[in-house]
Formats: structure tokens, sequence, C-alpha cells
């Protein structure tokens, strides 16, 4: 993959980041419309059914949804992220967005573009998104549809990319790097290199899934990458190699020291939040431990964000396990990682530190 992507990606993600973190208000929040989804990846965290009533009955109202925006915008809240499942599967899909925009959002959307239609594309170019975010699962059907486990997936993809291309709607493009599509890896890089308006991201790390389903979970794990496969493909893209060595030759000059009886290390609850379809406030989207998520339709917003979040960045570990290792930069580890993993939110995740173990004999050889 060329290195302008990269130099782009990280330009634009490493200046978000720095003014999430400076603020003292959120500035950005992600906005979960469904669980319930019109395909069935293999690697999917959450997806539900499309038609799973259950799933369905527990999503926000359209109400709800405009008095929470209301909300944030009240908070300083300038951007919001429309996700899912699938978010176009929302009946009132265009009410939801149009009362976002009355109330001044940018608003992103991350959707399969299979449901995109005619009245879509004239929403979004009469009233445009900040920009649409569309998953690339492989450049052949064969491969797409191996990993959305639907038939005529890919052709609905490509007729939906199609439509916002000839419209002009902005898109980003993206990929999930699994055992089923490494083998395109290259492929679906030029794809995206013609379509996309500036770079295309990429994750090779998967999520297990929220509610804990074991079959579902050997699935996602079926398609993990091993350590070693991931630090080969990271080796062969010039610009996240060097970042790495850049990140070593740090640790080796400058140790770092953190204060072990810390829970959370990372940047969540600052700056930003997240709302799952069914109301629950969360740090992040993934941070899902009930200690850590807050009922929005029996509390408020600001309740949330000024009592609740600082009380859960103050949990402390009873292990300083993770929170003291010297690999803890050279792994994802995380406590919303390692909820999903192991059911606790400070244990350690096996397959991110082999992870973390591969990387650093890998950069010491070199």
């Amino acid at each position: 993959m060329p290195d302008t992507y990269l130099e782009k990606a990280e330009l634009h993600e490493s200046a978000l980041w720095q003014a999430l973190k400076a603020a003292r208000t959120p500035s950005v929040f992600t906005l979960e419309l469904t669980a319930r989804c019109n395909m069935n990846c293999r690697h999917c965290y959450l997806n539900l059914p499309a038609n799973d009533r259950q799933a369905r009955a527990r999503e926000l109202t359209l109400a709800e949804i405009d008095d929470i925006a209301g909300q944030a915008v009240d908070l300083g809240a300038l951007w919001c992220l429309l996700t899912g499942g699938e978010p176009l599967l929302r009946e009132d899909f265009f009410d939801i967005y149009l009362a976002l925009k009355r109330k001044g959002l940018l608003i992103s959307v991350f959707t399969n573009a299979t449901l995109i239609t005619d009245e879509h594309v004239r929403l979004w170019r009469e009233y445009p998104p900040r920009d649409l975010e569309v998953t690339v699962y492989g450049v052949t059907p064969e491969t797409f549809e191996r990993i959305t486990q639907r038939s005529g997936s890919h052709s609905a993809f490509m007729r939906g990319l199609d439509k916002l291309r000839d419209a002009g709607v902005p898109v980003r493009l993206k990929t999930m790097v699994l055992r089923s599509n490494f083998h395109e890896f290259p492929a679906i890089a030029d794809f995206c290199d013609a379509r996309t308006k500036d770079y295309f991201r990429f994750d090779p790390f998967l999520n297990l899934r929220i509610d804990g389903d074991l079959e579902r979970n050997e699935l996602i794990r079926s398609e993990r990458l091993s350590p070693e496969e991931l630090v080969e493909f990271e080796h062969s893209i010039p610009k996240r190699l060097a970042a790495w060595e850049k990140m070593c030759e740090v640790m080796r000059d400058n140790p770092f020291s953190l204060d072990p009886h810390r829970l959370f290390h990372c940047g969540v609850g600052k700056g930003a939040f997240s709302v799952g379809c069914d109301g629950m406030y969360r740090l992040c989207l993934t941070l899902v431990a009930p200690e850590t998520i807050y009922d929005l339709r029996r509390g408020s917003l600001r309740d949330a964000w000024e009592r609740f979040t600082p009380a859960v960045r103050a949990m402390t570990a009873a292990s300083s396990e993770c929170g003291t290792c010297s690999r803890l930069m050279l792994c994802h580890w995380c406590p919303a990682k390692a909820y999903l993993e192991t059911g606790s939110l400070e244990a350690p995740a096996p397959y991110f530190c082999s992870i973390a173990h591969a990387r650093e004999q890998s950069l010491q050889f070199r």
C-alpha cells in the first residue's frame, strides 16, 4: 500500500485526537442507531438479524434520539457519527438524519452501502454529510460474500457505492483485514485508491462479541490473523513499520511509567462518548461492562458526562499486571477489549499479549 494512504490517515486521526484530548466538553459522539444488520459478517462483534423484533423494540425512538442529540449540543458537541448494525435499516433514518442536521451537527455515517437508494442520494446531495464511510470486504463476489454470508451482497454493495460516487457524495473507504480476505488486500487497496476521496483505512484487530455469543466468538477468532502474520503484514507497510520502530526507540530511551493503580490509561471519555441503540451511554462504543454504562432513559446526558464519566475513569485496578507491563505500548490491550476477551476489565488478554511479544521480537532483530 502506498505511503500516502497512511500519511493522510495519520495526519487526520492525530489532529482529531489532539483536539479530543484537549476538549473539556464532548466534541464528538457516536450514536448507534441499531444493532440489526441485513448482512451477517463473520467478524462482527454486534450484529443481530434485520428482522429481530426484540432488538427493534429496544432501539431508541426518534423522539429519544432528538432529545439526546439536543442535550449533546447543549454540552458542546459538534460532530455525530451514525453507525450500527446497519443504520439505513431504520425506517425513520431520514427523519433522524434531518433532526440532527437541524441541530447544526456535522454528521458522518457508517454504512455497508447495500441499502442505498436514489432517495438516500437525494438526501445527501441536498444535506451533505461530513462523510460516509463504507467497508470493502473484498473485490471479488466470492470473498465479499464469504465474509458477509449473504448471497448478492457484493452486487448490492457495488450498486450502492456507484450511486454515491456518480452523485458526487463524499465517500471514505475502509476494510477489515481478515483471514478470509487477506489474500486480496493489495487488490482491495487498489480498489479503494481508485474510488475514495482521500485515503482508506484498515483494521486487522477484531473485537469479540458484546453479547458473549460463544459460537460467534469462535468464528471471529478463526478470522483473526496470527500474531506472526499480523507482524509480517505490518512489516510490509513501510510507514507502519517505521512508526513501530520509532516507538520502540522512544521506549528504550525514555521508559514510560504508569500509575499501577489506574485502570484506564487511554483517552476514553475525553472529548467523546457513545450511545448504544438501547440508550446506554458508554465512554467508548466497545466498553460494555455493566459498571461502565449509564442508562440515558433514566438520567441525563449532563449527569453522565459530568459525574459518571469521571467516576469511571477514576476506577482502580486490583492488579497492576497490564498497567506496569513494559510491552503495553506494543499491544492493543485496554479495559474494553479485556472485558470482551476475558469478562474482566483488567485481565490480560492472551491474544494481545502474543501480538506484543511478536512485535517486540521482530523489532529487536531488525
